[in-house]
This record gives structure tokens, C-alpha cells and sequence, in this order.
């Protein structure tokens, strides 16, 4: 199966309309760390005869999440990670359409627009791996969503989150993070647990170190990650192998988890 094929499958029992979306939220409240620019950043053409198409989005260096209300919550919330390579983030077909499935089972969504690579940035920022802000701005984004889970209606120990394609290893990053900021605390916020309670893993983008034989640097699978269900594509170029040694990882330490690949 093709790993969109997935994505549509996840996402097929939403209905046309779109999720009724809050006020996009700053995920920092001045710069993010190591930024110059504010930006939301821009959408990529369409691409001809895609159906339906999809929205990419460029050059982001202000990170924003948007809150999906879901009209009869469950006290679940979830944030979700959308995937495109950290070059760009594709917030619909990954994002706003998976808030809308999640909302239908009364779980409220988040998705995070993160920051992506840029073509050119200043020297001083190429040391930074490409997944490195994204995971900044992914932990911040747990702890607000924990923060006011009381706003949404959330449970505070009912947290959790769910990462497409490069998403994924983001989210793969932050359940094996042991709770470590990975950046300096700013205020309040960061005080507060990013530790989701459970998480959703779609074909996590290469996160297997094909010359290690092993999970990537940066992953380890410990007795603090949350239970996982973990789906994968047999046919993926980033490798379902991935996906197995996180599930092993998880399935070693007793924690509950669910591995779906399918071929």
C-alpha cells in the first residue's frame, strides 16, 4: 500500500466539510529559539492533477498549533505532527483531516505547524539538526495543550500525540526524550510535563539506521514512553524496519503497544 493510502484510510470516515478550527496559537511567545524572522510561512502551488490535492507549507520560522474542538468531547486531546520531509509541513491531508476523524470520536486535535529547514539560513543556525526545532516546538506544544486542558475540556493524564512521515520521528524523539527540554526554559509553560500518555505513530520517516542495524541516534526506547500503536507500509523507502524495533523496544519493556504494517 502506498503510505498516503494510509493516511486517506485513517482519515476516511470524515465527512467534506472542515473541522470547526480555533485561532491559530503562537507556540513562543517572541522568537523561537534561534530564529530571526516571524514567519508562518508559504504555501507551495498545487501540484497538477492531484486529487485531492494537497496544501505544503514552506519557510515556516513562527510555529503556531490549531485547536479542533471536538463538539462532544471525551477529555482526550490529542497533537498531531504532520510529515513533510522538515523541509515543509502538509498540514491538511496529515493534519486537519485527522483532527476531523479524531473529532468524531470526541477527542479534541492540535495540529502544529513546526518550523521547517530553510534553503538559506545565517551560518550560525546550520549546526542544528533538521529535527531539532521541530521538537522544540513540539514539546512546548504538549505542555500548552496540558497547560490548559481545562479550556478544551482535557484530562490532563489523557494527553497524547500522533506524528505522520517525519512527524513521526519527531514524536519517536519526544516519547524516548525522558522528559528533557530541548531547549532553554522560557517561563511557565515549560515547567509543565510534555510527556504525552499515549501516542500514534504513521510511518515514522526514517528512523532505522540501515548501516547500525538499529534505531537511529537520538532513540531509545525506555521504561518512560507511553504506550504506542505504530503503523507502517511494507513498501516504504524510510523503512518499516523502523517501526518493528520501536515496537520490540516497547513490547521488551511490557508497555502496550500495537504494530499495524501493511504490505
Amino acid at each position: 500500500l502506498n503510505r498516503y493510502l494510509i493516511t486517506l484510510l485513517f482519515v476516511s470516515f470524515c465527512v467534506s466539510r472542515s473541522a470547526a478550527a480555533e485561532k491559530p496559537i503562537d507556540v513562543w511567545p517572541g522568537l523561537a529559539p534561534g530564529e530571526t524572522t516571524r514567519l508562518t510561512g508559504e504555501a507551495l502551488p498545487r501540484r497538477e492533477g492531484e486529487n485531492p490535492p494537497i496544501t505544503r507549507i514552506i519557510k515556516i520560522s513562527r510555529p503556531q498549533f490549531t485547536a479542533y474542538p471536538a463538539a462532544k468531547p471525551n477529555g482526550t486531546g490529542v497533537v498531531i505532527l504532520p510529515g513533510g520531509g522538515f523541509g515543509k509541513v502538509v498540514p491538511d491531508l496529515e493534519g486537519s483531516e485527522a483532527a476531523l476523524w479524531l473529532n468524531k470520536h470526541g477527542v479534541t486535535a492540535f495540529v502544529l505547524n513546526y518550523r521547517t529547514t530553510f534553503p538559506k539560513r545565517p551560518k550560525t543556525e546550520t549546526s542544528d539538526p533538521p529535527w531539532l526545532r521541530p521538537l522544540q516546538d513540539a514539546q512546548r506544544t504538549l505542555a500548552h495543550v496540558r497547560d490548559r486542558a481545562q479550556q478544551w475540556g482535557l484530562r490532563k493524564d489523557r494527553i497524547g500525540l500522533l506524528g505522520f512521515s517525519a512527524g513521526g520521528q519527531v514524536a519517536a524523539r519526544l516519547l524516548t526524550d525522558g522528559g528533557k527540554l530541548a531547549y532553554q526554559r522560557i517561563d511557565t509553560i515549560d515547567d509543565v510535563s510534555h510527556r504525552p500518555d499515549f501516542s500514534i505513530l504513521i510511518y515514522p520517516w526514517n528512523i532505522y539506521d540501515d548501516q547500525k542495524e538499529r534505531l537511529i541516534d537520538g532513540i531509545v526506547v525506555t521504561k518512560d514512553c507511553p504506550p504506542a500503536i505504530i503503523v507502517h507500509t511494507d513498501n516504504d523507502r524510510s523503512s518499516a524496519l523502523g517501526s518493528v524495533l520501536f515496537y520490540a523496544g516497547l513490547k521488551k519493556l511490557r508497555i502496550p503497544a500495537e504494530l499495524h504494517v501493511y504490505g
